[in-house]
């Protein structure tokens, strides 16, 4: 096992290197060294960490979202109120639309087959996107428009919305029929992950003040309450709870308290994410399932680029009337691309519950991955300084 971690940490690092030199996305060399090291190339890893594959991702995520919540500022999220409420679910919902228009013909799926790929391939990546949009904050680019912001908090959303709707149409497949208990658990889930998480955030708050805790020892707290807060989304069945929006709630709350407290444990954190960052996209890379590719055709990736045309509309008329100018709305059309994690971790479930078209959701989900995660990481990492203008202030 731990030669499996050195292989992950070291191929990882220096595939990322490499992918930096000829100024593509390092995480593009992560999910490539991760695919040739992984089970369906040369089989390196330790079964036994590809068994806790799932949980290392999550940790990974985990820490994202801290520093996403440490860093967001409500205030600037206002400026663009009606946009980051709409970036939420209506890009997904539209992207699902062009995967109903264009999937029966180009694959010769059902309507609800073609739905189910869509609740699959829809969700954004908060694994590519919010470490951009940190990085957007910290260089105050776009943030008097509250660009990143915005895209920060819809994408953490949007994964939500996404894997409802995937549960909700797997079940109909296996002729559950329409829940509409499962629609109205959507804002139910989000809104209860908010309340949980301001309120465990004012609680970190008011013991941190009240007993001077060294920053080393609030981080350990801070990693082990979201742990806790990420554990209820699956324990608490008899309420809906959206476990990592209450992650970057709590380090919202955190830093509306106390933003100098925010800022130095921002600081450890921006640390935990480079080994973090590794690992996430590593075993994202060992999880693509090489052999699905060897079915796929120019249908699967036509398919890719044609939902990703009607994501972008859904993404325009989200930032429509608003105060943003045309570069910063092509910038979140751009912005809203990348599909990884959610791809990675549930593009499998219909293939393991015997659905026809389990075979087919694999395939695009893995094609989705190699295609949006590093074009959109380098669609934001190339634009933004054109795009985004800087705050001075």
């Amino acid at each position: 096992m731990l030669i499996s971690i050195a292989l992950i940490s070291l191929s990882g690092l220096l595939m990322g290197r490499l992918c930096k030199k000829i100024s593509f996305p390092p995480l593009f060399g992560m999910i490539l060294a991760g695919i040739i090291i992984g089970p369906y190339v040369l089989n390196l890893l330790d079964t036994a960490v590809l068994d806790i594959s799932a949980d290392i991702r999550r940790i990974a995520l985990i820490i994202i979202l801290i520093r996403a919540g440490l860093k967001l500022d409500i205030s600037d999220l206002k400026k663009v109120g009606r946009a980051a409420f709409l970036m939420c679910f209506l890009p997904a919902c539209f992207e699902i639309l062009g995967m109903l228009i264009l999937a029966p013909k180009l694959l010769g799926l059902s309507v609800l087959e073609a739905a189910i790929l869509g609740a699959v391939v829809s969700a954004v990546s908060p694994a590519v996107v919010v470490p951009r949009m940190i990085k957007l904050i910290d260089e105050k680019r776009g943030t008097s428009h509250g660009v990143p912001q915005m895209i920060l908090a819809g994408a953490s959303v949007d994964d939500v919305f996404v894997i409802v709707l995937f549960t909700t149409f797997t079940g109909i497949a296996h002729g559950e029929g329409i829940s509409w208990i499962s629609f109205v658990n959507i804002p139910l889930s989000v809104i209860t992950g908010i309340v949980t998480g301001l309120f465990t955030g004012m609680l970190l708050y008011l013991l941190f003040e009240k007993f001077s805790v060294s920053i080393p020892v609030q981080v350990v707290i801070v990693m082990s309450a979201s742990f806790v807060l990420n554990q209820l989304e699956g324990a608490a069945s008899f309420i809906p709870f959206a476990g990592l929006i209450a992650v970057m709630a709590l380090g919202t709350e955190i830093k509306r308290k106390n933003a100098q407290a925010a800022k130095l444990l921002s600081g450890v954190f921006d640390k935990l994410w480079i080994p973090a960052e590794t690992f996430l996209f590593v075993l994202v890379g060992a999880s693509v399932a090489v052999d699905s590719l060897k079915n796929a055709g120019l249908s699967a990736v036509l398919l890719i680029f044609g939902v990703l045309l009607f994501r972008m509309l859904g993404v325009l008329l989200c930032v429509l009337g608003t105060k943003l100018s045309l570069k910063e709305k092509l910038f979140c059309m751009l912005a809203y691309m990348p599909k990884a994690t959610v791809q990675a971790a549930i593009g499998g479930l219909p293939l393991a519950m015997g659905l026809d078209c389990g075979q087919t959701v694999l395939t695009v989900s893995v094609i989705a991955i190699m295609i949006t995660a590093p074009l959109g990481a380098f669609a934001i990492d190339l634009t933004y300084k054109k795009l985004l203008p800087q705050n001075k202030n």
